[in-house]
């Protein structure tokens, strides 16, 4: 008996199975954080898959579900090199993952082999012979019943040699016997990738159109000055609910400090009525756990909130992690801020934006001790009732801090969604989606033509979808883009439809509906009279009756948001060319639903040309017509592959058309 053969321990573990597996998308940060995902979305997984030699290799794609859900679907070559994809969608909330299988097709192996030889009359016996043995395998792994009845049928026919063999080998190229052996197929050697993990959130999280206002202007007066409270505040919610906003979005609601306090247009001397900035947080009245008292009171902040929810909306709060000088935490966690040589607190700054009524956190000192406050205050406005956080600069504090907080406040409540207000670094608004925000600002507010639009969001619907949610605001108290300033009325709609039909989430700042556009000085993207340093009360009722206000178009953009699921989509978006360099035409599909937008970019005058449809990607042939609906206009027309457009931003911004395959 020959000695048996003693075998060297391998020099390092094996990086890869029987058949590789490589490149798989979508993939966050190596697989080491999950893909983002809500309940019903569909995203592509996709793999290069390959192995040695001719033989054929297939993959699949298993979804993992936290309840023990397993789903299986087979991968498709994209056409690309050894390029494979699937299609999956999760239909719960919870932390799935998902598996690429590459094995070998022992099938498809004799299938080509036989297509090749038998016709050429090589081997042909032999060859149909193998073709029953490998037809026998695939149904001993099979369900009895039935289901089993193709294949039988061509293994019978593979060895009857009484007949010619073609014909034997027609029986088993037949569609049944493929559709068969796709529901159930003979693997060989099944090499599973490493799994990749998938948070699966509600729908909220990557759906919803929100409004921001400040409860202190809604019922305000300049004359003699008096803050709006919570109560009057809740009046205003019924037309934002009408409007068809889903979240109503609050700057900070706590005490402002009286140190440093800013004045109208951000200037240092306040006179002794001016309410300060909401962001320079805390006073004697209390800090981040604290309602301004002018406000009214905590139980107040309450029926505010449940009067959103009567009214379909949720509320978001800012969450703002800084303090004001007069801040509780100075004096009683002084290790919380950092101190200068002379003992004193550095103000913020942002050059040349100076913020000198505001002090920073310093979260290196006692980090522990300061995230437990900061999870017990993000807690008790969770018993308030609220389920959103508008988060205020995140990219200005550790990101890891912001792994951690939101992932103690995921684990026992996964509801809670933390938007990031990050206007920063691509490499940090990426990296904050990743750790855990569930939505981000983008740059939305500063594209503005055709190029840069099409390839941000190309940006933010493709790979970056895994990473991050944009929610497209149109404006902020913040940011008053000169596109606004100098646009027109027609510059507000053309905004409002981009932002609303381009991404799933979008959001305006009160004040948008009314062309509010005065800017502080010319190249400032300031307001002239900040609600920030001053109250700022509406005569909405006016607006109203005058008809100088957008608020039917954003109602209307609302409703057709709510009506065509492909527009609470994300990954789904597909640009089209036009001849014209002033017009936008994009689409969105989901299932049967296919939303096509052709919007003007230019407030000023008429324009016009041609879109170059990709028909596929609504899902026609190239040469189909269908029925164009606008629903803008109601009016209906026959479009081919090669519409013509002309816009004019003084009637109709767009045409938003719902696409109709098949009636015409």
């Amino acid at each position: 008996m020959p000695e048996p053969v003693s075998l060297p321990e391998p020099t390092r573990p094996a990086s890869t199975g029987r058949f590789a597996v490589e490149d798989i998308s979508p993939l966050v940060a190596h697989g080491t954080r999950p893909v983002k995902c809500v309940v019903g979305e569909t995203f592509t997984v996709s793999a290069t898959v390959f192995r040695e030699g001719h033989d054929a290799v297939n993959a699949t794609v298993v979804l993992r579900g936290p309840r023990g859900e397993e789903i299986s679907t087979p991968m498709r070559p994209t056409g690309a090199l050894d390029r494979w994809a699937a299609d999956v969608t999760p239909a719960s909330e919870g932390d799935w993952t998902f598996t690429v299988e590459a094995w070998g097709d022992p099938v498809e192996t004799w299938r080509h082999r036989a297509e090749i030889k038998i016709p050429a009359d090589l081997d042909t016996e032999l060859e149909l012979r193998e073709g029953a043995l490998v037809l026998e395998r695939a149904i001993a792994g099979m369900p009895r019943g039935r289901i089993r009845e193709p294949l039988k049928n061509a293994v019978h026919a593979l060895r009857d040699v009484g007949r010619p063999a073609p014909a034997r080998l027609a029986v088993a190229l037949d569609p049944a016997v493929a559709e068969t052996l796709e529901k159930h197929p003979l693997r060989e050697h099944v090499s599973a990738a490493p799994a990749v993990p998938v948070r699966v959130e509600r729908e909220r999280a990557l759906y919803g159109s929100w409004y921001e206002l400040f409860p202190r202007s809604e019922g305000a007066s300049l004359d003699p000055p008096r803050s709006g409270t919570f109560t009057t505040a809740a009046e205003r919610l019924p037309a934002v609910a009408a409007m068809g906003f889903d979240v109503v979005y609050l700057p900070p609601i706590h005490p402002i400090g009286r140190t440093a306090r800013k004045g109208p247009n951000n200037t240092l001397t306040p006179g002794p009525d001016d309410p300060g900035v909401p962001w320079a947080i805390g006073s004697e009245a209390g800090g981040h756990d604290a309602v301004h008292p002018d406000l009214g009171t905590l139980d107040d902040f309450r029926a505010f909130v449940a009067r959103a929810d009567e009214l379909g909306m949720e509320v978001a709060l800012d969450l703002a992690l800084q303090c004001s000088p007069d801040h509780p935490w100075v004096t009683e966690h002084p290790q919380w801020f950092a101190h200068r040589a002379d003992g004193t607190i550095a103000y913020a700054e942002n050059p040349p934006k100076k913020y000198q009524d505001i002090y920073p956190l310093y979260f290196d000192a006692d980090p522990d001790g300061l995230f437990a406050e900061v999870l017990r205050v993000v807690h008790h406005w969770m018993d308030c009732g609220v389920r959103i956080f508008r988060v205020d600069n995140p990219h200005t504090k550790p990101v890891a801090f912001w792994e951690r907080l939101i992932g103690a406040v995921n684990a026992t409540d996964p509801d809670v969604i933390f938007l990031a207000e990050a206007f920063t670094k691509p490499p940090m608004m990426k990296l904050l989606g990743e750790v855990g925000f569930q939505q981000s600002y983008t740059y939305f507010t500063w594209r503005n033509d055709v190029w840069d639009l099409t390839e941000y969001f190309r940006e933010l619907s493709g790979p970056l979808a895994a990473s991050m949610r944009p929610n497209a605001f149109v404006n902020t108290p913040d940011i008053l883009h000169a596109y606004l300033q100098y646009g027109g009325p027609a510059a507000f709609a053309i905004r409002a439809t981009l932002a609303a039909c381009l991404s799933p989430t979008w959001g305006v700042y009160a004040g948008f509906e009314l062309f509010e556009h005065a800017a502080l000085r010319p190249g400032s993207e300031e307001y002239l009279d900040s609600e920030k340093y001053q109250y700022r009360p509406r005569d909405w009722a006016a607006a109203e009756q005058s008809g100088r206000t957008l608020s039917p178009y954003l109602t209307m953009l609302n409703g057709i948001r709510r009506s065509h699921p492909a527009l609470h989509r994300l990954r789904n978006l597909t640009f089209h060319p036009t001849t014209n360099d002033k017009i936008l035409a994009f689409s969105k599909r989901e299932g049967d639903d296919v939303v096509l937008v052709v919007c003007t970019l230019d407030p000023h005058g008429a324009r016009e040309g041609v879109v170059e449809l990709d028909m596929p990607a609504l899902g026609l042939h190239w040469t189909d017509n269908f029925a164009a609906r606008d629903l803008v206009t109601g009016h209906t027309w026959v479009w081919g592959q090669f519409p013509y457009v002309r816009l004019d931003p003084h009637q109709h911004v767009a045409h938003i058309v719902h696409v109709r395959p098949g009636a015409v």
